[in-house]
């Protein structure tokens, strides 16, 4: 994990990771080409929309109610978090959802099974963001072929080191399986190489810091968006403290992508098991901010 001046910066900002797509039909079975497709689909109609819900919380049945009320309210992917009992890079809100998961009995092999189960209704892409730890307890080709059977399109592991991403990205690229590559206020010269070497889209973190709601954004994510576009003909998806529809407005002016995570996570642990439907108004209302 790095830290500059005490805030997080993701470990993989530092470098870029590459991989082929992935996928999964109801059969169970994958294709890269699928995957793929599917990643590449989801900003195709405009700017995407993409959600992030911690797995698990408040249980599994909501978890999976949650992920077939997104996609029908119109999200373009999501991100699924796999809650983990030390969650240094998260804010209050995620840590707390990760607790609340952890306690009611979620598992990563719960997980696999939950997405196993509704990917044949999802069309669009599902995502798991995770720290490098479970992955790497679970093994990382074993981990690696259980998101592809399940029909995870792609992993996101902010805390994995550059230096070390080869360690998972050779199981990931060998399966077909996307390792979505982030960049940072941070990155600075090496936003063009993370750029030309990366798959799927390109997570922009938008400030720095710990992941939660801001009451304002600077100009960050703008001028990494703008550096790479110089590089490559990537998505660019940028997440971290967006909250309102006016901050998700603002950045599909410049991005490919808003993606949003402690404002849902925080309706959820307000709401508990009645949280579709207030969920799913927020959702609407994001996705018409972006798309107007």
């Amino acid at each position: 994990m790095n830290r500059i001046n005490g805030n997080f910066i993701p470990a993989n900002v530092t470098g870029g990771t590459a991989a082929g797509g992935t996928a999964a039909g109801g059969s169970g079975t994958s294709s890269a080409f699928e995957s793929a497709n599917r990643i590449g689909k989801a900003f195709e109609s405009g700017k995407a929309f993409i959600p992030f819900i911690t797995g698990g919380d408040p249980d599994m049945e909501t978890t999976g109610k949650l992920l077939h009320m997104l996609c029908e309210a119109g999200a373009d992917a999501i991100e699924i978090g796999i809650p983990f009992s030390d969650p240094i890079a998260e804010g209050p809100v995620i840590e707390a959802a990760d607790e609340r998961a952890l306690k009611a009995g979620c598992t990563v092999e719960r997980l696999f099974e939950l997405v196993a189960r509704i990917r044949p209704t999802i069309s669009i892409p599902i995502l798991f963001m995770t720290y490098y730890n479970p992955v790497f307890v679970y093994g990382n080709g074993k981990f690696a072929d259980a998101c592809v059977k399940c029909g995870i399109d792609g992993i996101i592991v902010p805390d994995l080191p550059y230096e070390e991403r080869s360690e998972l990205l050779g199981p990931c690229a060998s399966r077909g399986l996307e390792l979505i590559s982030l960049i940072a206020p941070t990155s600075d010269e090496r936003i063009n190489e993370i750029a030309a070497n990366s798959g799927g889209f390109l997570y922009c973190v938008s400030s720095l810091g710990v992941t939660g709601v801001r009451g304002a954004l600077d100009d960050s994510a703008r001028r990494m968006v703008e550096q790479v576009r110089k590089t490559a003909n990537i998505p660019c998806a940028v997440g971290f403290g967006v909250s309102t529809p006016e901050q998700a407005r603002d950045i599909a002016a410049f991005a490919d992508g808003v993606i949003v995570g402690s404002a849902i996570v925080k309706i959820i642990g307000e709401h508990g098991c009645d949280s579709i439907a207030p969920v799913k108004q927020y959702v609407k209302k994001m996705k018409e901010a972006i798309r107007t």
